[in-house]
């Protein structure tokens, strides 16, 4: 039998404060070499589907297969990216992911892939901020979609959140702020980047940019720079002032970070990242208060596969979902 976990299973059971040490022991797992992330393949999907542009793709597929040594199961998440979907009032990002015995290959679970995605996200910010922000916490984030909330909720359940300021180009940011007050959250909407960085000691960017969000000159002593939303080349969230200004760069996968958009303006190579599972394992991290350090994620799913593997197990305990016999 195999269980079948929907979005509104996936929340019942998700909590923020137990998945931080679940993704942090995925990244200690993923530094040692502990884990199989073959490449993921992705490729154009929905051609012929327009008729006014029958030659053109709607998205793209993804499939991210992963597996942590010694876990019961491994995972395979199904992803779909459809840039479109905006204008249909639905998610850019969809996800799935199959959850497989590791021992029989037998099917275990089925599971909404979306928020757990959303979530492992948010648990690198609030992981960066735990372990390399200095003293409470006045957030600064640029972005206000899916992805700005949930790195804002992690960070809020790893430290002590102190304020956070919302910055978007669009009215989404008062929607975002006023959501995160509903929430418990000291939120407010800014009406510049320059008033959302400015005496922030962690800064997060999580948009869809193709030019730096944020001049790095303005970033005080001490920052931590969290920057989650660039993943191909041709998108970038920080400027290469950021980087010289930098004293360490982490990635979380330092072989894909090189190839995004903001090492690529920055002249980075992967000698210049430094995996994020350093900072997990305490091999590498601050030196000095006044340091500033940036993160940047494109995700990996080897976070998925705990990340999942964490809530089948927590809804199976609790008997929540549907099992089925496939």
């Amino acid at each position: 039998m195999a269980r079948v976990l929907s979005d509104d299973d996936v929340a019942s059971v998700l909590d923020l404060s137990s998945l931080l040490d679940v993704v942090a022991e995925a990244f200690r797992k993923q530094g040692a070499g502990e884990v199989e992330r073959p490449e993921r393949p992705h490729f154009p999907v929905g051609t012929g589907l327009d008729p006014d542009a029958p030659d053109e793709p709607l998205g793209t597929g993804l499939v991210m297969p992963a597996y942590v040594h010694g876990s019961d199961y491994y995972a395979t998440k199904l992803v779909g990216v459809h840039e479109g979907n905006a204008e249909r009032g639905l998610p850019t990002v969809n996800a799935q992911i199959a959850l497989t015995e590791a021992e029989t290959g037998l099917p275990a679970a089925y599971v909404a892939g979306t928020r757990i995605t959303n979530a492992r996200t948010g648990c690198i910010g609030g992981l960066a901020a735990r372990e390399l922000a200095t003293g409470p916490v006045t957030l600064g984030v640029l972005g206000a979609g899916t992805q700005a909330r949930w790195q804002t909720r992690a960070i809020a359940a790893a430290t002590d959140l102190d304020s956070v300021r919302v910055y978007s180009p669009s009215d989404s940011k008062v929607t975002c702020a006023a959501e995160l007050r509903e929430e418990g959250i000291d939120a407010e909407a800014v009406e510049s980047p320059g008033d959302a960085v400015d005496g922030a000691n962690v800064v997060v960017t999580a948009t869809t940019a193709t030019d730096p969000v944020f001049p790095g000159e303005v970033l005080d002593p001490g920052t931590v720079v969290i920057a989650v939303g660039a993943y191909t080349a041709e998108m970038q969230e920080l400027d290469p002032t950021t980087f010289e200004r930098a004293a360490r760069v982490f990635a979380d996968a330092p072989g894909e970070v090189v190839d995004v958009g903001d090492a690529v303006a920055a002249d980075l190579t992967t000698s210049d990242l430094i995996p994020f599972s350093a900072v997990v394992t305490g091999e590498s991290g601050r030196e000095t208060d006044d340091e500033i350090v940036v993160v940047e994620s494109v995700g990996t799913a080897v976070l998925d596969a705990a990340t999942a593997e964490h809530v089948y197990v927590s809804a199976r305990e609790s008997a929540v979902g549907t099992e089925v016999d496939l």
